[in-house]
C-alpha cells in the first residue's frame, strides 16, 4: 500500500451519454450508479473525435488528433509520440492497460512506421502475445498490457483475450467468433443478438479479471497504479451472451427519433442518410475508403428496438464486471485512495436524428459522454458538475491529482479544481474534430455553455444550435439572419480557441 493516490480509468466503447441507470429508468447499471453516488456526475463531457482511434490516442497523449497524428480510424498513433504512461512510470507508478487499445489499424501501411500489431496474423499468434508483457519495452507508455481488438464475435478476436480463454479451458474458442477472412476452413459466420459464447468467457469478464490482477500486481510491488481498464461494450454489433440477451424487452426501448423537416437546413450528407439511392462516391477517399457514417441509415423501428435491448444487455453485463473491480478496491482498502473516472470514447445513435451509426455527425448523442469521477474526501459524493469537460483533459488532471507536473506538449486543461469544487470551470470551449481526407470531409465543432458551432473545410455548410432553446438540436440556425451576430461571435471565439490550444513543449528561457 502506498500513500500516493492511485488512478483508475474505466472506459466503455460507443456509449450513449444517457445509457446509465441513474439517468434512464429503462436500464439497470447498479454499479455505475453507486460509483456516481460516491462521486460526481458530469453533464457536459465531450470527446475530441467521435471515433475510436483518435479519441483513444488523445486520452493517453493529452493532445488533439490534429496534433498527435492519429487523426482518423485507419491511422496509427506513432510509438514515438509522448504519452502519459511514461510520465507516471518516471514518477514511480505502475502503468497498465487492460482491454481494448485500438491505437493501430487493422492493416499495415507501406512504410515501417505504419506497421501494426493490432491486425492479423498477429492477433492469433499465441506465442507473440505470451511474450508481449516485457517491462523493458513499454507499449505506448504502459509497462503492462493485456489487450484484444474485437467487438462481439468479430474475426479479429485474439491477443491476450484468446490466451485467457484457453487457460480457462475453452480451447475451441474460435468456434464462437467469425472466421478470419480467407481462412481455408471457415469456422463460423456472424451471429445475431444471442452469442453462443458462454458468459463466463465474455471479454467483459476477462477485462475485469485482468484489471483486478493488474491492481494486485502493483500492490504487491508496493507501487501506486495508473490503470486503464478498457471495456469493449456496448459497441455494436448487437450481440451478448445468455442470459443478458433477454434482460430487456424490445417493446420497452425508447429509441431516438427524427422529426419531420429537421434535416431540411442541415448539410447535404445529413439529408443523404435518409435516401437509399444517395450517391456517396463524391466523398470516397483515394483507395475507395468511405467516410464513417456516410451511408444510408434507414431502419424499421422493430429491428432498432430489438438492437437497443441488446445494447442495454451489453451495458448491464459490463456494469456487473465493473462492480467486481469496485468490490476489489473496497475489500483491499484501496478505494479511499483511488481516483476513479468512468467514461467512454464517443457516443452512439439509436435512431436519433434518423441515424444508427457513428461518423461525421456532431450531434450531442455522438460526442457528449457519460462521465463519472469519484475520489473520496476530494470529490463531493452525489454532486453534479455542469462545467465543460474534454477527454483531452484527462492526462493533465490525473497527473495533477498525483502531484506530478504535466509535460508542455499536452493541450488539455487541468480540471482537478473543478472536480473538487474549488473552481467553477476550467474551459470556455470544448472542441470536437473529424477528418477523413481534407478534400472530402473535414469538420470541427466548438461547444460553449450555450451554443454549438460546426464548420466544414472548403464548404459553405455549417451548423449552429442553441442548446438552451433547442437541446434536441432540431433546428440548425447556421444560415438564420437572426443568428448572424451570434455566429460571428462564435466564429471569432473559435479562431481564438485554435490559438489557445497550441501546445508549448518547453518554456522560453532566453530572448534569443
Amino acid at each position: 500500500m502506498t500513500d500516493r493516490p492511485n488512478v483508475l480509468l474505466i472506459t466503455s466503447d460507443q456509449h450513449l451519454f444517457d445509457a446509465l441507470g441513474y439517468k434512464n429508468p429503462h436500464l439497470k447499471t447498479p454499479n455505475l450508479d453507486r460509483l456516481r453516488a460516491g462521486g460526481a456526475d458530469f453533464t457536459r463531457a465531450y470527446c475530441p473525435n467521435p471515433t475510436c482511434t483518435p479519441t483513444r490516442a488523445s486520452i493517453i497523449t493529452g493532445m488533439y488528433p490534429a496534433w498527435h497524428g492519429a487523426w482518423s480510424l485507419g491511422t496509427k498513433l506513432m510509438e514515438d509520440v509522448p504519452v502519459v504512461g511514461d510520465v507516471f512510470r518516471a514518477a514511480g507508478y505502475d502503468a497498465s492497460l487492460i482491454g481494448k487499445a485500438h491505437f493501430q489499424p487493422l492493416a499495415a501501411g507501406d512504410t515501417p512506421e505504419q506497421e501494426s500489431i493490432e491486425r492479423h496474423p498477429y492477433l492469433r499468434d499465441r506465442d507473440f502475445w505470451r511474450s508481449f508483457n516485457d517491462e523493458r519495452t513499454p507499449w505506448y507508455g504502459f509497462n503492462h498490457v493485456e489487450t484484444c481488438r474485437n467487438h462481439t464475435d468479430e474475426a479479429h478476436a485474439g491477443g491476450h483475450y484468446a490466451l485467457w480463454m484457453e487457460d480457462r479451458g475453452l480451447s475451441e474458442w474460435e468456434d464462437h467468433f467469425e472466421s478470419i477472412p480467407g481462412a481455408p476452413e471457415p469456422r463460423n459466420g456472424s451471429q445475431h443478438h444471442t452469442w453462443t459464447l458462454p458468459e463466463d468467457y465474455h471479454y467483459s469478464v476477462w477485462t475485469a479479471d485482468r484489471t483486478i490482477a493488474s491492481i494486485e500486481r502493483a500492490t504487491v510491488e508496493g507501487k501506486p497504479f495508473f490503470c486503464w481498464s478498457s471495456f469493449h461494450d456496448p459497441h455494436p454489433s448487437y450481440l451478448v451472451s445468455k442470459p443478458w440477451d433477454t434482460m430487456y424487452d424490445p417493446a420497452d426501448m425508447p429509441i431516438g427519433t427524427l422529426e419531420e423537416g429537421e434535416l431540411d437546413k442541415m448539410p447535404p450528407p445529413h439529408r443523404m442518410t435518409q435516401d437509399p439511392n444517395a450517391d456517396w462516391s463524391v466523398f470516397k477517399e483515394p483507395g475507395g475508403h468511405g467516410v464513417h457514417g456516410y451511408q444510408y441509415h434507414g431502419y424499421d423501428e422493430q429491428t432498432l428496438r430489438a438492437d437497443m435491448a441488446i445494447y442495454y444487455g451489453m451495458t448491464s453485463l459490463m456494469d456487473r464486471e465493473i462492480g467486481r473491480i469496485l468490490d476489489h478496491l473496497d475489500a483491499t482498502g484501496q478505494a479511499e485512495n483511488t481516483l476513479i473516472v468512468f467514461t467512454t470514447d464517443h457516443g452512439h445513435y439509436l435512431g436519433h436524428h434518423g441515424l444508427k451509426a457513428k461518423g461525421a455527425f456532431h450531434y450531442e448523442e455522438g460526442i457528449k459522454l457519460p462521465f463519472i469521477a469519484r475520489w473520496p474526501g476530494r470529490i463531493e459524493a452525489g454532486s453534479t458538475i455542469g462545467a465543460l469537460q474534454s477527454l483531452v483533459d484527462l492526462p493533465q488532471t490525473f497527473l495533477a491529482a498525483c502531484g506530478i507536473a504535466a509535460p508542455g506538449q499536452m493541450q488539455g486543461v487541468d480540471q482537478l479544481a473543478v472536480w473538487t469544487g474549488e473552481r467553477g470551470s476550467a474551459r470556455d470551449v470544448a472542441i470536437c474534430e473529424f477528418r477523413h481526407q481534407p478534400t472530402k470531409v473535414h469538420l470541427r465543432t466548438y461547444i460553449t455553455e450555450r451554443y454549438k458551432l460546426t464548420v466544414y473545410r472548403d464548404r459553405d455548410w455549417g451548423e449552429l444550435f442553441d442548446l438552451v432553446e433547442d437541446p434536441g438540436e432540431r433546428c440548425n440556425r447556421f444560415d438564420d439572419p437572426d443568428c448572424e451576430a451570434v455566429k460571428r461571435e462564435l466564429m471569432a471565439a473559435s479562431i481564438n480557441e485554435e490559438l489557445r490550444r497550441e501546445p508549448t513543449p518547453m518554456p522560453r528561457v532566453m530572448g534569443a
